[in-house]
């Protein structure tokens, strides 16, 4: 008997085309995804460590500006220290001043001429009041005065003939300007 192949084998083949096309093509996709499955964990984990790296970074950084603060508020209280220190030096430069004039003024007297009764200090200005002997004894002081080292210049006031225990004395008053850098 003879017999007949009703399947053609063309449409087998074309069967198993398709199906080799259709796995090629399954394949393709599942591989397509696998790789965007990959691309999406690397890139998950990547952006975690950024977000720690971040976060140890804002850490730091807050460490660093409360240091930055101590800094400035070390470098203020320096300044003040600063200014203490030298207002400190200028008082400790100045203390013997006052007692080096009047030692100055008081080496400037002759004693039998001329009788200091009242020192005053305003400012930069200098006042004396004294008795002398005459007017000459006076106006030798007076000069002896300004050529000191702590007075830039003097001028009388006052200078008045007074009597005192039956003598007769010059009563005077002379202004001086200290030196500024005293």
């Amino acid at each position: 008997m003879i017999s007949i192949n009703l399947l053609p084998y063309l449409e087998k083949e074309k069967k198993a085309n398709i199906a080799r096309q259709l796995i090629i093509i399954v394949g393709t996709v599942g591989i397509f995804f696998l790789i965007i499955a990959f691309i999406q964990i690397y890139m998950m984990k990547s952006i975690s460590s950024l977000q720690a790296d971040i976060k140890t970074k804002k850490a730091t950084l807050a460490k660093l500006t409360k240091t930055i603060g101590d800094i400035e508020k070390a470098k203020q209280d320096k300044k003040i220290l600063e200014l203490k220190l030298a207002a400190i030096n200028s008082l400790e430069g100045n203390r013997l001043y006052p007692v080096q004039l009047l030692d100055e003024i008081a080496s400037l007297v002759p004693t039998n001429n001329i009788w200091l009764e009242n020192i005053s200090q305003r400012g930069t200005r200098l006042q004396i009041k004294g008795v002398g002997r005459d007017n000459i004894a006076v106006s030798l002081f007076m000069k002896a005065v300004e050529m000191s080292g702590y007075i830039s210049s003097v001028e009388i006031i006052s200078s008045k003939q007074v009597r005192k225990a039956n003598t007769d004395l010059q009563e005077f008053t002379l202004s001086c300007v200290l030196h500024k850098g005293k």
